[in-house]
Formats: structure tokens, sequence, C-alpha cells
């Protein structure tokens, strides 16, 4: 029975921190700042794997870098000055130089773009381009995050589409490895 009120007052510690406990976890530098990011594409299934691209980039910020300068042909320098000169989020560099290197243009032009309509989503400032984007882009789009993710070693949950067009990942390190000789 002695033991009754320090039971109490420990309960009541927990009760009283937890608030306070709960503010510190989403402090802007956490989770939820990741999963309230939306990059506006107009396409669901982009948009969740660019937010996802955001948590990785933070993790392995070399990786991210190498990939959009392997693949998508950006210059490291660049990608390093937009995320840390100009607050830049890595899904939204991604996705400005990846729809770059799909239809033809330069990651500066997507990025010029972009700042210039600081308010609006990548669909908004996608149809302001000539030409406005067509299916064969986003197609493209959505393998190259496929492949990044492949290169990465990172997990992905492909759409119904996906999984028809690229099949799973055993077939696409086997088409790889086919296409490497």
């Amino acid at each position: 029975m002695a033991q009754w009120p320090v039971h109490c007052a420990l309960l009541l510690g927990l009760l009283t921190a937890a608030p306070f406990a709960a503010q510190a976890q989403q402090s802007p530098a956490t989770a939820p700042a990741v999963a309230e990011y939306m990059a506006g594409t107009g396409d669901a299934w982009v948009d969740r794997q660019l937010a996802d691209i955001n948590a990785y980039a933070a993790r392995y910020p070399e990786a991210f870098i190498d990939e959009l300068s392997r693949y998508a042909g950006a210059r490291p320098a660049y990608v390093e000055a937009l995320l840390r000169n100009h607050g830049w989020k890595p899904g939204d560099v991604y996705f400005a130089c990846f729809w770059a290197q799909v239809t033809g243009t330069s990651c500066r032009t997507l990025v010029r773009a972009r700042s210039d309509m600081p308010d609006a989503g990548w669909k908004a400032v996608l149809d302001s381009l000539q030409p406005p984007p067509d299916n064969l882009h986003w197609r493209a789009l959505r393998h190259a995050i496929v492949a990044s993710y492949d290169h990465w070693d990172r997990p992905i949950t492909l759409d119904a589409l996906l999984k028809r067009q690229l099949g799973d990942r055993a077939q696409r390190d086997a088409a790889a490895r086919r296409t490497d000789r």
C-alpha cells in the first residue's frame, strides 16, 4: 500500500509530460514535415515517391546527388546549391532535373519556371510551359523514379500500370543485366 502514492506520482508525471514530448517530436525537422510535403504534380503516386525521396536524401545526400548527376545530367554543385543555398526540397530538385531529362530541356529551365511560381505546385508550373506535358513524359518520369529506387536498393511499391510495364524487382534486374552485355 505504501507504493501506491509513488505509482500515482509517476503516472501523474508521465501524463503531464506527454504533451510536451509530443510537441518535441513534431518539430519542423522531424517526420511530419516530410509527410506534409506535397509536390503537387497531379500524380498521387509521383507525389508519394517525391516525399519519400526527401527522406532518403536527408539520410543519404551523396547518393541522392550522385543519382541526379549520373542519370539526370545535373551538375553536383548545382544540386547542392539548390538544396543548401536556396532551400529547395530534394523531391523538387529531383522532379525538376528528371522532368528536364525526359522532356529534353534543362534543369535550370524548370528551376526558373518553379521559382517564378513559388506558391504553385508542379502541375501548374508544367501547364505553363511549352510544350505541355504528355503521357510519354509522365511514363518516362515514373520509370526514372523506379530506376532510382533500384539504384538505391530502396523498396518501392509499384501501381498496377508500372507492374505491367516494368515487372517486379527480379524482372527489372534481369532486364538490366541483358542490356549491360
